[in-house]
């Protein structure tokens, strides 16, 4: 075989194996723009003007918009930390109306590791629990003695029941539930140290579920908050 021989198919490889990746990367593109327009939908299908408000942070998309005369916020993330065994995928749902809460409370469950949706690290004190509290339910607060009403929140914890449900955080601005959507196939982030997560997409029902349990929440917090006033 001839030097010049060599060469042209030498770059004739290299040219396939570039058109190749060229056409991965534009076939992932389009899938993920697919997975986001039905997500949309999902999201559309229970507050009907939700808007894609995305900061451009990787991993994480959010939508705002009203529900039942209320403002609220989905939130897809992506947790890809090393400290986890496998990433995840977090569904994060807020009511963001005011609460009759003088401090954050934070719950917490099975906190094993640090997680890219939470400041629950961070908060400085971790109260004693109630009755009615998980097991595997960590409590903290950001105001060492302020008075929270962990009887009321232990009657409205129903969604921590089934193993998915991960943070029930309340402050002064809003509610916000966070659930496990899906964790990475083994098998392919074991290889190719790729986030797949099986083709785990939103559920609208899910979604009107955790946004009733924090409206639920909300507003049994702040019935109680005005009988003692």
């Amino acid at each position: 075989m001839s030097e010049v021989t060599s060469v042209l198919i030498a770059g004739a490889i290299a040219l396939a194996l570039v058109l190749h990746l060229a056409w991965l990367a534009r076939t992932s593109r389009d899938r993920a723009s697919a997975v986001l327009a039905v997500e949309q939908a999902s999201i559309r299908a229970v507050i009907a003007d939700a808007a894609d408000v995305s900061d451009g942070t990787a991993g994480i998309i959010t939508w705002e918009g009203s529900w039942n005369g209320r403002r609220v916020q989905v939130r897809t993330i992506v947790d890809t930390l090393a400290t986890r065994k496998l990433p995840a995928r977090w569904l994060s749902v807020s009511i963001i109306e005011q609460v009759a809460i003088p401090a954050t409370f934070d719950m917490m469950m099975r906190p094993g590791s640090p997680t890219t949706f939470s400041n629950f690290d961070h908060l400085e004190h971790t109260l004693p629990k109630a009755l009615g509290f998980p097991a595997e339910a960590v409590l903290r607060t950001d105001h060492r003695g302020a008075r929270l009403p962990q009887n009321i929140i232990a009657c409205h914890l129903e969604v921590f029941s089934e193993g998915r449900a991960k943070e029930l955080l309340i402050a002064p601005k809003g509610v916000r539930i966070v659930w496990l959507l899906a964790e990475a196939q083994r098998a392919r982030y074991g290889v190719f140290r790729q986030a797949e997560f099986g083709g785990a997409t939103l559920d609208p029902a899910l979604i009107e579920r955790l946004l009733n349990s924090a409206s639920a929440l909300r507003d049994a917090i702040n019935r109680a908050e005005r009988r003692v006033a």
